[in-house]
């Protein structure tokens, strides 16, 4: 995905200028598609350059530079393209597996400290999220459009993945403060070095 078509689909939920963008990116598709707000500005002038959207002087800008952006025909039919083309599937790339992966091979790490800190922030995620789903789709807000049941489902991809992830951290953590049999690999890897 690139992030003309995140920032696209934002401008056709919401015409915005550049600020208020990029603050509304952070609370929506910011989520699950992360960009500073100076990438956000240097994309919408290739976007405006290449004709997907327009900008005009914002009404309350005064002597400053703000500017609402909306996106036009060719905008809609570049993100039309876009999202009916096949996607591929994420590929995993964590750096912490490997360092697991380190910790199996030569011993206890300490890495139960850095899980610990990332199931925090994953609690913390999950509970951002949540409140988000009772804020957006509660009880009170039913039946949803057909938009914001796609919204919802968006959203709870979201907590499925928090929710999984808080799981395996702690069985993580839980496997990680286990003391070892005497005859795991970083033993036996030692007393084939003093054998040696």
């Amino acid at each position: 995905m690139s992030l003309s078509h995140a920032l696209m689909t934002s401008l056709i939920e919401k015409s915005s200028s550049g600020y208020d963008l990029a603050r509304r990116f952070d609370k929506s598709i910011g989520f699950f598609w992360h960009a500073t707000h100076q990438q956000i500005y240097r994309e919408l002038a290739r976007m405006e350059k290449a004709g997907w959207i327009a900008s005009e002087a914002a009404p309350d800008g005064g002597k400053t530079r703000k500017r609402i952006y909306r996106v036009l025909s060719d905008g809609q039919q570049e993100l039309q393209r876009w999202a009916r083309e096949p996607a591929p599937p994420m590929d995993m790339r964590d750096e912490l597996m490997v360092r697991l992966r380190a910790d199996a091979v030569v011993g206890p790490l300490g890495l139960d400290t850095e899980l610990e800190r990332r199931l925090a922030l994953h609690q913390a995620k999950l509970q951002a999220y949540r409140a988000i789903e009772q804020r957006d789709f509660g009880a009170d807000k039913q039946p949803l459009s057909r938009e914001a049941q796609i919204q919802h489902m968006i959203l709870k991809t979201g907590i499925m993945y928090e929710e999984s992830w808080i799981s395996w951290s702690r069985e993580a953590i839980a496997v990680l403060r286990q003391s070892g049999p005497a005859g795991d690999r970083a033993t036996r890897h030692a007393q084939a070095d003093q054998a040696g």
